[in-house]
């Protein structure tokens, strides 16, 4: 069909060669937040360095592999590090784990990321429940010709974070006790962090968190039929809101200090999430 698919399909029947493992749901581990996936009953990990053509994360704090494995008694596949379109990758590769997952059964996805908090009233350690997105910034993940075997030439953006996934994880964030904040997500290219300029800038244009990936893959998901729901963690408040210069250092910091409250809402989440695809 054409390049993007042909690789696609070759990643596909390397994993496949590894593993006949089927999972239900998707999780992408953000920056600092990828401790999470050794805490499931880990059935199979595969490195991506052993993916034929797959695109490897060079950022610290992504290990780099998917594990396969159990939530309780529900199937998952969860991506340890995810590739960014900073790191020189087309945005097509960028988006291919995302589409790989899918492939392997995934009917849902769980996308989670470290972010810059704009938000009034945000700090550092906040979890905020995506509810849409901005991705004007960066390149589609559908630009080039469609792969017709994934989804259709036009598809509708109008419900991108499904709203039955979202009200799942607000179930799950009551149940548990964790405040929740909610906002609208801005991916910009990266790898420098924003100007308080710009930062102004994506207030005003109805940005609540600010952060170098997740949209595309959003939209990518989407596309093939996935129902999609992100949570971001509050890192550090946004260039201009902050008054200490920004560091991945930070990221990491407060990523580690929310991990035990990310990692109960992400399980309970994904029982929610499980009674929602399969009802």
């Amino acid at each position: 069909m054409s390049e993007v698919y042909d690789k696609l399909m070759r990643c596909y029947e390397s994993v496949r060669a590894k593993t006949d493992f089927h999972p239900e749901i998707a999780i992408v581990l953000g920056s600092g937040l990828g401790d999470y996936a050794e805490h499931i009953q880990t059935k199979q990990v595969i490195d991506y360095h052993e993916i034929e053509d797959f695109p490897v994360s060079t950022v610290l704090g992504h290990a780099g592999r998917f594990v396969f494995g159990y939530v309780q008694d529900i199937p998952v596949v969860i991506m340890q590090g995810r590739v960014h379109y900073y790191e020189g990758y087309p945005m097509s590769d960028v988006v291919l784990p995302t589409r790989l997952m899918g492939l392997l059964g995934a009917k849902a996805l769980l996308l989670t990321n470290a972010s810059g908090g704009i938000q009034e009233g945000m700090q550092a350690g906040d979890l905020m429940l995506i509810t849409d997105q901005i991705s004007d910034f960066v390149p589609s993940p559908l630009v080039g010709p469609n792969l017709d075997g994934l989804g259709v030439r036009f598809p509708d953006m109008s419900h991108i974070y499904d709203e039955l996934l979202q009200n799942a994880v607000r179930n799950a964030a009551k149940r548990l006790g964790i405040s929740l904040k909610e906002g609208v997500y801005i991916q910009l290219t990266g790898p420098n962090y924003e100007s308080p300029a710009e930062i102004r800038m994506c207030k005003a244009i109805g940005a609540d968190a600010v952060g170098m990936s997740t949209a595309c893959e959003a939209i990518a998901a989407n596309h093939m039929g996935m129902k999609v729901c992100g949570i971001s963690c509050i890192s550090n408040l946004a260039a201009g809101i902050s008054k200490r210069p920004l560091t991945h250092a930070e990221v990491q910091e407060s990523a580690d200090r929310v991990a035990p409250l990310f990692q109960k809402l992400v399980t309970e989440s994904v029982l929610e999430i499980s009674k929602v695809i399969n009802a």
